[in-house]
């Protein structure tokens, strides 16, 4: 199990990266300046410069995207119900995502910002969560009618 975990993550650091590469290219196409925005200025200014900032996003981009994959392993766990594997997951897919998301100013310093980044992400985790759920009973189904087909002959 921590062997696929190791590989999961080194699969899922430079997914993170291109992840979050593309998510600055797309908020500098919707900003529609003309400029790349790669890092947000409080980053910016909290790092000492923008070089130092891409990189330490970047970094950071690495750890989340190596966290997230690893995190994926919990699905394999056999002998564990579906809710325990959901709040595992949930559990540490939360705490590798606010901590970047806070440092790299992706959410607002404040109660509210941290309440709001906690409603968005639960909202998305639930409607991706439902909506593999859903599939995996669509999947499961059609197995079944399959095999009741094959037994039936």
């Amino acid at each position: 199990m921590k062997k696929k975990i190791f590989y999961r993550c080194l699969l899922g650091a430079p997914l993170g990266l291109a992840i979050s590469t593309l998510m600055t290219i797309v908020i500098s196409a919707i900003l529609g300046d003309g400029g790349y925005h790669a890092v947000v200025p409080e980053l910016v200014r909290d790092c000492g410069g923008e070089l130092h900032a891409v990189t330490l996003q970047a970094a950071c981009s690495l750890l989340y995207g190596a966290a997230w994959a690893g995190a994926s392993a919990v699905w394999d766990a056999e002998k564990w119900s579906l809710l325990r594997m959901t709040v595992v997951h949930l559990i540490v897919c939360s705490a590798a995502t606010f901590p970047v998301a806070y440092f790299m100013y992706w959410m607002e310093h404040s109660a509210s910002g941290v309440l709001l980044y906690f409603g968005i992400f639960l909202a998305i985790y639930a409607v991706v969560w439902l909506s593999q759920y859903a599939l995996m009973k669509k999947k499961i189904a059609a197995i079944n009618r399959k095999m009741g087909n094959s037994a039936a002959r």
